[in-house]
């Protein structure tokens, strides 16, 4: 934690003002002070954009909070850094006659859009409604903000009387604030998410700016390339005369970016300008959240933005091609690892004659194809028991999440590309068409056109395209072409792919560059990565998992506990082995790996990998056998020369292993994670630990030999026993 400030030396510091330069690394402020914040200051500090002035309450004060209640000396230090705000602006928190107002906002230190809880225009009440009607000349714009204000503050707290006094209403938002970390809602993103439940939530009181104070203020949330196919444009909503949730919402009609060129140009230059910067800065697709007051340009926040799968890899090359972005070949790479080992694919081949049902805005790029379910629940349990499932709703809101985390795709008739749907949906790499206004949600079904689809009917998205279609389509899907430059990007650097986070970071650091954090605390590890391994493996630990997977341990755990949830896996004896379900859906899962390589490519693989297994088997042995005076008996490692021999036999088959995998990487990628397991394995040993040469307790050259054995065979399309019965095993 930072330095205590001010005459507390000796006290805890709950509180910092945003502008706040704490001698901490990016990623420690940021777990202490949330993403939110921790942005606000790069703003502030670095970049000089223009920011409201704002104080933080940590994520150490929530986790307090949760564990024994509102922290003693907060209230104080929340009081001391408000008078700073009070200061710098010139009005007064609670001021009957030119009032400050506030918006209490969460901030995790892992972007969780949504899903927790946020006030607007906090501090009003009978007096300060009426300075404010005053201050501004508009009466209206104070009723608007009041009634705003009542409406959050009753459905966010959960009271019918919102207090008069404003210092009680902040208190009461914040610790609203501070519980909706534990929410139904947060829980599930979470748990979808692989974000762990201990990091809490920060809490930003940031001073009021009013995009609905007239018809040259407004309110926008940008992106500073499109998350969805990721062109190198700016791409987002705008809302004249109306306030931040409103865009969000999904429940208010948006207008483009473009729109603000036209009424407002010297402020669209100024966004521009400043969007820039902030992509240069974070060398990252940006989203930023923006108020306009009177003609003059907020900046309210700032993240790194959810993108889709397609839109990662893209915005991946173009960043690093660009001769003046600060992005490089292995930084970029590093980036998407864990998206090569499955490259999303884009949507041919479709039937020309097929006629749309409706069209709306293609908000997250994909096919998807299910049934209908107009509830969360409804998809929820369509899911449960097996059937693909299109979530239908006028709009989502963070109560939905349940239904969106087991839906394959999401159709909404209201909101843009930034609203609730689209933004969770890119995050998610689900394909999603919102603000289809054709498309009338009841009770009943779907209605489109006057004509009524009953919920279970089954419809198709193509959320590249926004069309919704009837029925199941009939199309054929291709790799994404950005998918391969990066593959071959991957190989030129020595960089395995597919969850390898170990090993690109090693990339990285050979090449004198630093390795980025990793992105918004999402696993590198898929679930379709588990399923694999225990596919392979038969039987598995989660440490033996993580290891084997280059993840934490909690990572894998969380991955476990779902598909334990799912019915994919069983525990026995604490070892994970996959459910009958999980080996079909391991069936399914090498099935397509086999399509994707080829057969008779595999079998060829096969046939050569066998040279190098007969001298595998042959350096093992003598790892665990030497003869003496004739005969064989067990090593029992006293002979340092002896088996340094060894180990160098090891060494030069490795290289040579290593070396023969690295073509057909660019052909099935997953094949990346066993070059990166056998080369630890080999230097482990090396260093000086024997374990790591034949022991099944570590991820051995031995087990990790063994399953690329058992791969291949699978992929081949043959057996371990038809091997075995034929001398090749």
């Amino acid at each position: 934690m930072a330095e205590p400030r001010g005459d507390r030396a000796a006290d805890v510091s709950w509180v910092y003002d945003s502008d706040y330069r704490h001698s901490l690394p990016f990623g420690e402020v940021r777990a202490l002070m949330g993403g939110k914040a921790a942005n606000l200051a790069i703003m502030a500090l670095d970049l000089g954009l223009p920011v409201p002035p704002a104080f933080t309450i940590t994520t150490a004060a929530c986790n307090a909070y949760l564990a024994s209640g509102w922290p003693d000396g907060l209230d104080a230090q929340i009081r001391e850094h408000m008078a700073t705000i009070e200061r710098r602006i010139g009005r007064r928190f609670g001021d009957p006659n030119d009032p400050l107002l506030v918006s209490v906002r969460s901030g995790a230190p892992v972007s969780m859009p949504g899903m927790m809880d946020t006030i607007l225009n906090l501090g009003l009440n009978d007096e300060t409604t009426r300075g404010l009607a005053a201050a501004s000349a508009s009466p209206q714009f104070a009723a608007d903000c009041r009634t705003r204000f009542e409406q959050m503050f009753k459905d966010v707290v959960g009271v019918d009387v919102v207090p008069d006094d404003p210092w009680v209403q902040l208190r009461a938002a914040i610790e609203a604030v501070f519980r909706s970390w534990n929410s139904d809602r947060a829980r599930t993103y979470r748990e979808r998410e692989g974000i762990a439940d201990n990091l809490g939530t920060a809490v930003t009181v940031q001073t009021m700016v009013f995009g609905n104070r007239s018809v040259d203020s407004g309110t926008g949330v940008l992106f500073t390339r499109n998350p969805a196919t990721g062109e190198p444009t700016m791409y987002g909503d705008v809302m004249f005369n109306a306030q931040g949730e409103d865009v969000v919402a999904g429940n208010h009609q948006t207008e483009s970016l473009a729109e603000l060129a036209v009424r407002l140009p010297a402020v669209a230059s100024e966004l521009q300008g400043d969007a820039s910067a902030l992509e240069r800065f974070h060398r990252d697709l940006c989203d930023v959240e923006f108020t306009i007051e009177h003609g003059k340009l907020w900046l309210l926040q700032c993240r790194i933005g959810k993108r889709s799968p397609q839109a990662a890899l893209r915005i991946a090359v173009d960043m690093a091609e660009a001769h003046d972005f600060p992005l490089t070949r292995a930084q970029a790479v590093e980036r998407v690892t864990h998206l090569l080992a499955n490259p999303p694919r884009v949507t041919t081949g479709r039937s020309a004659d097929v006629v749309p049902l409706a069209t709306g805005l293609p908000a997250s790029p994909g096919v998807a194809t299910g049934e209908i379910a107009t509830t969360p629940e409804a998809a929820v349990k369509a899911a449960e028991a097996g059937r693909s499932v299109i979530l239908v709703r006028s709009e989502t809101s963070p109560d939905d999440v349940h239904g969106m985390a087991r839906a394959a795709g999401l159709l909404t008739s209201r909101g843009g590309l930034a609203s609730h749907a689209a933004v969770v949906a890119r995050g998610w790499g689900i394909p999603a068409v919102v603000g289809a206004s054709a498309v009338l949600v009841s009770e009943d079904g779907v209605s489109i056109g006057g004509r009524l689809l009953a919920p279970a009917t089954p419809i198709t998205i193509d959320g590249s395209t926004g069309e919704v279609f009837e029925g199941v389509l009939a199309t054929r899907v291709a790799i994404v072409p950005e998918a391969e430059t990066l593959l071959a990007w991957a190989r030129e650097l020595g960089i395995g792919v597919g969850g390898l986070a170990r090993s690109a970071r090693a990339a990285l650091k050979s090449a004198g560059e630093p390795a980025p954090e990793q992105t918004e605390g999402r696993s590198l590890t898929t679930r379709e990565d588990v399923i694999r391994s225990l596919a392979i493996k038969g039987y598995a630990t989660p440490a033996g998992l993580a290891e084997a997977q280059f993840s934490r341990l909690e990572e894998i755990g969380a991955c476990l506990d779902r598909l334990l949830a799912d019915a994919l896996v069983e525990l026995v004896a604490g070892s994970y082995r996959l459910a009958p379900e999980g080996k079909a859906a391991a069936s399914e899962l090498l099935a397509d790996d086999r399509d994707r390589w080829g057969r008779e490519r595999a079998i060829a693989a096969l046939d050569a990998f066998l040279v190098l297994d007969r001298r595998m088997k042959e350096t093992v042995t003598a790892w665990q056998m030497r003869a003496i005076d004739g005969l064989q008996t067990l090593n029992d490692h006293s002979d340092p020369a002896y088996d340094a021999r060894v180990l160098a036999d090891l060494a030069v088959l490795n290289g040579e292993a290593v070396r023969w995998l690295s073509p057909l990487v660019a052909s099935l990628a997953r094949l990346g994670t066993y070059a990166a397991r056998l080369d630890r394995a080999a230097r482990l040993a090396a260093d000086g630990d024997p374990r790591y040469v034949a022991s099944p307790r570590v991820d051995s050259y031995h087990s990790v030999w063994f399953e690329l054995h058992e791969d291949l065979i699978l992929m081949s399309g043959r057996s371990r026993a038809g091997e075995v019965a034929a001398g090749r095993a």
